[in-house]
């Protein structure tokens, strides 16, 4: 369907509406920035149904990520007090000055959003948060977060082409964590029930880091590890794991790409 289709046709549903709440609201369409007031018409109408499921994919390919729409965070603290439970943006920037917090979200997905402000602060005003995905996200270096997030039990952070440089919070219940990105400083406090891991390093260097990187990661059950090197003999200079390391892993996956160098002669 294109897009002037699309819009005409969401527009229409809307104002047929009859005024009763909706559980979930989605869209999915690469949406230019000079149609924003169409945006802005569809939150307002998601937010005054309070609806539950906020689902915004707004990724349009090959289109500079500069030319974005702000997503009014505030609008899910406004009608009342927080009703939003599961949130999806994509393609989106998200200013957040002000807002109190969105106090039963259980999910949060953001992905290519443009993050403004008090990141981790934002994160910490969400106490009911069970499922944290961040994907390739700009605006964030260090993603400490200070305050307990009790209640997350699966995050998720691919950093490989953004600039998250340390990953530091309290997640006394996670137990699914997953990371694809450079190696960097990450701290897991308190994960004592972290079951299964998923760990990718994009560095060509990084193998000999795997396995030590996150020690969080030590007491999985299952856990999944994919590295990219460069030559064949990094696989021979990986330092031995010392015994015990790894008490109660029952299942691993190990992948190892070998990245080519393509190399052009010419006359």
């Amino acid at each position: 369907m294109k897009r002037a289709k699309f819009i005409e046709t969401v527009n229409s549903v809307i104002q047929q509406h009859s005024g009763i709440g909706v559980n979930k609201f989605s869209i999915r369409c690469g949406l230019p920035k000079e149609d924003s007031h169409h945006l802005d018409r569809w939150i307002s109408f998601a937010t005054s149904l309070k609806a539950k499921i906020i689902h915004f994919d707004l990724i349009i390919i090959d289109w500079p990520l500069e030319e974005v729409h702000h997503f009014p965070l505030e609008a899910l603290d406004a009608q009342g007090g927080s009703f939003v439970q599961s949130l999806f943006l994509a393609a989106v920037s998200i200013p957040h000055s002000g807002i109190r917090g969105l106090t039963i979200l259980r999910r949060l997905v953001l992905e290519s959003v443009q993050i403004f402000g008090d990141f981790p602060g934002l994160l910490a005003k969400c106490s009911a948060l069970e499922d944290l995905e961040i994907i390739d996200c700009s605006g964030v270096t260090n993603l400490s977060i200070p305050h307990k997030l009790d209640k997350l039990r699966h995050l998720l952070i691919d950093s490989s082409t953004t600039d998250i440089e340390v990953v530091e919070l309290h997640a006394a219940d996670l137990a699914h964590f997953e990371y694809k990105g450079r190696v960097i400083p990450i701290v897991l406090h308190g994960c004592s029930k972290l079951e299964k891991a998923t760990i990718m390093f994009v560095d060509t260097k990084a193998l000999a880091h795997t396995f030590t990187a996150v020690p969080s990661i030590l007491p999985v059950r299952i856990l999944h590890v994919q590295a990219i090197i460069s030559k064949y003999a990094q696989l021979q200079k990986l330092p031995t794991i010392p015994e015990g390391m790894f008490m109660n892993l029952r299942h691993m996956t190990l992948i190892v790409e070998m990245q080519m160098t393509i190399m052009k002669f010419f006359n």
